[in-house]
């Protein structure tokens, strides 16, 4: 079997603290009463897909929202609205990372945009004072950057080249299944991550008996 030679990890719902819930009650606060059949977790319009990609600017996105609900709505009230989801990092997480990056080079692959990103880095400077939380891995990969998202395979196929890491090498860690189906597809080895769990609980003592998470598909 493969050895274990380098971790990826996803960043919501493993390092970050979300609630997904907060940005739906933030626009039905400013008049958005359908926001749950445009955005969940595990699906999203096509507007807010783009959005990740960076197919979509922000600019555009604001002028979107306001065309689907039909409100006059500031790009402020919006863009708060929409981060109200992103909620903070604890420091202890971030410790546990430091410990784990002593034992395997460590990356970063993340479902984002631009304004979350904007975001994501105001609460790393209030929660993490100065360790630059980018620094923390080989690489940080983030969606809107790259032009793909999981769960989509190419994502996978871009990451693992950009970084030339192979897959049997490689654990991916996430707290959402289809992208850990999109990683297995690849080949990679992953760990699910299921909410409440805290990435705390993981004993990385048993990836190096390759214990603990999914082995990889053939490629």
């Amino acid at each position: 079997m493969a050895t274990i030679q380098h971790i990826i990890f996803d960043l919501g719902g493993i390092f970050l603290n979300l609630n997904y819930a907060n940005t739906a009650t933030a626009f039905r606060q400013v008049g958005v009463a359908n926001f749950d059949e445009l955005f969940t977790q595990h699906h999203a319009n096509p507007l807010f897909s783009g959005l990740e990609t960076g197919a979509i600017s922000e600019e555009e996105f604001y002028k979107q929202i306001r065309a689907i609900t039909s409100l006059p709505l500031t790009d402020t009230q919006i863009a708060e609205a929409w981060n109200a989801m992103l909620l903070d990092m604890p420091m202890e997480r971030i410790v546990w990372l430091q410990q784990v990056a002593r034992q395997y080079p460590i990356y970063l692959f993340s479902n984002t945009n631009a304004i979350h990103y904007q975001q994501l880095m105001l609460i790393c400077r209030r929660d993490l004072g100065e360790i630059d939380f980018n620094g923390l891995f080989r690489f940080a990969g983030y969606s809107h950057q790259l032009g793909y998202r999981k769960p989509d395979v190419a994502s996978f196929r871009l990451l693992l080249k950009k970084l030339a890491i192979e897959p049997q090498h490689t654990l991916f860690i996430d707290d959402t299944p289809g992208n850990i189906q999109g990683a297995q597809e690849l080949g990679l080895h992953t760990l699910f991550l299921p909410p409440p769990q805290e990435v705390l609980e993981l004993d990385t003592q048993n990836w190096s008996r390759n214990q603990g998470f999914t082995s990889s598909n053939s490629i």
